[in-house]
């Protein structure tokens, strides 16, 4: 359980830079701080994908909730409009946990009412409640609720302003209130328990999103407020938001089934310890359903699932959480969508068309599989399945594919094209590529050198001794080439990037992979230098800096314009998702046993420190290269829970 006192939960800049976050494992989620303000276009109440896990939707952003005491009113909610804030419900609050979902304590004239909020899994459907707590009932007082729901409609990259086309109707019937203001998007139900509802019809103009606005786009937005909910709160007020109208709704078994499902997670991960417990809570929230199998989102609240995130976010929540059947079922799903022996980088949010433009992805879901079968010994679905498919890739990869990707003459893995982003470091503002990386990046070629072995590996399993030797003699050329030209003498450490002759002596992280791998082409004395080097110039408490603080091009702050913050993520942004590396690296050269895992909880105790701080149980995107380290990007990141998760286990 995370918790705040009234300490926190009463300071607006506190208690909104935190936020909550609700997913429903088809796409869907809802998402806002604890301060009630939403300070992001993402924000809402209930966003459902309407093409799961994509085409998503903002279809309720919020409630404007008012606590009547008598003859007195108090608000609860609160607003960021411009130069004001307005409610200040937040000044009510005594408490906010989240147990394991969100539920805030508010206090007015001595009375406390407990609010909590939750998603049902598999739905689109986000269930709120409100509580007098019964032992702060005052006899001969009287306590109604009143609730008014503002709609946005849109897509939830995008802001709602006021439109001639926006119907403004609903309709109300025993228990349920429907509204349908876009014939593109579905109809919205209100099941609830309310004495009344009563006709309002009136836009709210002019929220303001903190966050939208501190990163240069558009931060202003108008919603609609079609009716209004009164409770008599001699019970518990309920309201039920949902695409469905079919379903009967019982809020205590929806609560105590959803209590169950995410106990049983816990359980199933062995968590040892709290940090655990909540880091397969965090896991749970990025694995979704995609047609008949299942995918990864990689960030909420605003990535897709990514090819590439999916495949090293992969072992973290799945298979380090002992839930090998949706690996299972995230390989054979991605094996569907092969091409040229490339796995797609992402699939837009519209559209069907994948995009192919990585070069990493693919060779990540060799790895993917080779941790699935370490775990589960599964090779008759590797022979049945993949096997065929992956030995396709490699011989993509040795005849040419997409976007110059082949292996050159030297057996290592060439790639890239002018204007074209292929790596992990993948920035781009308009035609330029902030880190083009094209030729031999470091990372590349670790990991070309791992999926070869594993190949290796596989043949010798299925008894095909002739691929076998094939593999081992490609990676052995792979090897001799590497280590021939990427130690860079001046530095002890490695190059960046080789191409034509040229080195790239920028100091950045890809170099840990060639270390941390299953399959590694160092020696032990080159991976420990490595490590030594890395952990001198990038680690910090939160990740590895993506760029050395002695480059001229090292950047410390990750804000401002999308253009400055561009330029900045991949020249010293820190990324928590590459902690996982550098453990594994660091266990490696440092095989002591209890002094190497004393010095990795030291590495990853900034981490557990981190899951109060902005995305509450989650890990964010990235971080400020400099202390202290401002949490930035994503509040909730794949593979930055994922590599956690996988290198505490």
């Amino acid at each position: 359980m995370i918790k705040f006192d009234s300490e926190i939960c009463t300071n607006f800049e506190e208690a909104s830079s935190r936020e909550w976050l609700e997913t429903n494992g088809i796409g869907g989620f809802a998402s806002s701080t604890i301060a009630g303000a939403n300070s992001r276009r993402y924000h809402g109440l209930l966003t459902a994908a309407t093409k799961p896990p994509l085409g998503r939707v903002v279809m309720l952003s919020k409630f404007e909730e008012t606590l009547h005491i008598n003859e007195n009113s108090y608000e609860l909610s609160a607003n960021q409009y411009p130069n004001s804030v307005y409610p200040q419900g937040f000044k009510y609050l005594k408490s906010f946990r989240l147990d394991p979902f969100p539920i805030w304590t508010f206090e007015v004239e001595g009375i406390e009412i407990e609010k909590k909020i939750f998603m049902v899994h598999g739905e689109h459907t986000t269930v709120c409640q409100w509580t007098i707590n019964s032992k702060f009932q005052i006899p001969n007082s009287k306590f109604f609720l009143e609730l008014k729901p503002l709609l946005a409609f849109r897509d939830y990259h995008h802001l709602r302003r006021d439109a001639d086309d926006f119907n403004t109707d609903f309709q109300a019937a025993e228990n349920i209130v429907s509204v349908a203001p876009a014939a593109e998007f579905p109809a919205l139900f209100f099941t609830h328990n309310a004495a009344s509802v009563e006709k309002t019809s009136h836009w709210y103009r002019d929220f303001e999103y903190a966050i939208e606005k501190e990163r240069g786009f558009d931060f202003r937005e108008n919603l609609f407020q079609p009716f209004a909910l009164k409770f008599d709160l001699s019970e518990a007020a309920n309201v039920i938001a949902s695409t469905r109208i079919d379903a009967v709704y019982e809020i205590a078994q929806l609560e105590a089934a959803e209590l169950a499902r995410r106990e049983d997670l816990i359980v199933k991960a062995d968590a040892k310890d709290d940090f655990a417990a909540q880091l397969a809570l965090a896991a749970d929230q990025f694995i979704v359903s995609r047609g008949a199998g299942k995918t990864v989102i990689a960030g909420y609240p605003w990535f897709s699932d990514w090819g590439r995130d999916t495949m090293i976010a992969l072992t973290g929540l799945t298979i380090s959480t002992n839930r090998t059947e949706i690996a299972r079922e995230i390989l054979l799903e991605f094996s569907n969508h092969l091409s040229m022996g490339m796995l797609p980088n992402r699939f837009p949010d519209f559209g069907s068309e994948a995009e192919y433009n990585t070069v990493d992805a693919t060779l990540w879901y060799f790895e993917a599989i080779r941790a699935y079968v370490e775990k589960t010994q599964d090779y008759d679905f590797v022979r049945e399945n993949l096997y065929k498919k992956l030995a396709e890739t490699i011989a993509w990869h040795l005849r040419g594919t997409r976007y110059n990707i082949h292996v050159d003459t030297d057996g290592l893995l060439y790639a890239g094209t002018e204007g074209v982003q292929l790596t992990w470091m993948d920035a781009k503002i308009g035609d330029w590529v902030v880190t083009p990386r094209i030729g031999k990046p470091v990372e590349i070629q670790a990991l070309w050198y791992n999926a070869l072995k594993i190949m290796a590996d596989f043949a010798l399993k299925f008894g095909d001794e002739q691929d076998r030797q094939r593999y081992e003699a490609m990676a052995e050329t792979a090897r001799q080439s590497f280590n021939a030209v990427f130690w860079n003498d001046a530095e002890d450490c490695l190059f960046d990037v080789v191409i034509n002759g040229k080195r790239d002596p920028s100091v950045r992280p890809n170099q840990i992979f060639a270390a941390s791998l299953t399959y590694s082409m160092l020696s032990i004395g080159h991976a420990q230098k490595i490590v030594e080097k890395v952990e001198a110039e990038l680690l910090t408490p939160v990740g590895l800096r993506s760029l050395s603080p002695k480059d001229k091009d090292y950047c410390p702050i990750y804000i401002g314009s999308p253009l400055e913050r561009d330029s900045a993520y991949h020249q010293g942004t820190v990324w928590g998702w590459l902690i996982g590396a550098f453990v594994d690296a660091y266990r490696r050269v440092y095989s002591n046993g209890n002094q190497a895992e004393k010095r990795v909880g030291e590495i990853l105790a900034g981490f557990k420190k981190h899951l109060t701080e902005a995305g509450l149980g989650q890990i964010s995107e990235i971080f400020d290269a400099d202390a202290p380290h401002a949490p930035r990007g994503c509040p909730a990141q794949a593979w930055s829970v994922a590599e956690v998760l996988r290198v505490k286990n």
